[in-house]
């Protein structure tokens, strides 16, 4: 696992966007961190990569938000309504195995309907809530490789956290 130091808000959407030039169709990321850590901020960087000129905003009370506009679509889920059921009508599977990017916030309340393969990004914040840091953690071979690439495109910001 790799940890980046992200200093404010440009930067959690510079690493949104890094990350987002190294996905493909069909990959999953997951963004877990309390409420203000950046979830939909680094969402806003992944959508800039794709070329997505809509304004991203957290999917609270929809769960799901689609984006067509980009170079290929970007599914932002936030599943924090679903932490007492009501998962299993939404068909998140269609959304993992479809065309596009599939961002998904709070993803332990759907656990059961994840994908074997993906990408997790951990935010957290330091005790004065001045810096963010970002821990990337891959479940796959092909989400190592995005790991790795990631790496070596930020390898400036890997942090001793």
């Amino acid at each position: 696992m790799d940890t980046f130091q992200l200093e404010d808000e440009a930067q959690t959407i510079e690493f949104g966007n890094a990350l987002g030039q190294l996905l493909k169709p069909n990959d999953v990321v997951l963004l877990d961190g309390d409420l203000g850590a950046g979830k939909t901020t680094l969402t806003k960087g992944i959508a800039q990569a794709l070329g997505i000129k809509r304004y991203i905003k957290s999917p609270t009370y929809t769960i799901i938000h689609e984006y067509h506009d980009g170079t290929m679509p970007l599914f932002h889920m936030d599943a924090y309504r679903l932490e007492d059921g009501g998962a299993e009508d939404l068909g998140f599977e269609d959304y993992f195995n479809g065309d596009g990017i599939t961002v998904v916030e709070w993803s332990e309340y759907i656990q059961d309907f994840l994908p074997d393969e993906f990408l997790t990004v951990h935010l957290e914040r330091n005790h004065d809530n001045t810096k963010r840091f970002a821990t990337v953690e891959p479940h796959g071979e092909h989400y190592n490789q995005i790991s790795s690439e990631l790496e070596h495109k930020l390898s400036d910001r890997r942090s001793n956290f």
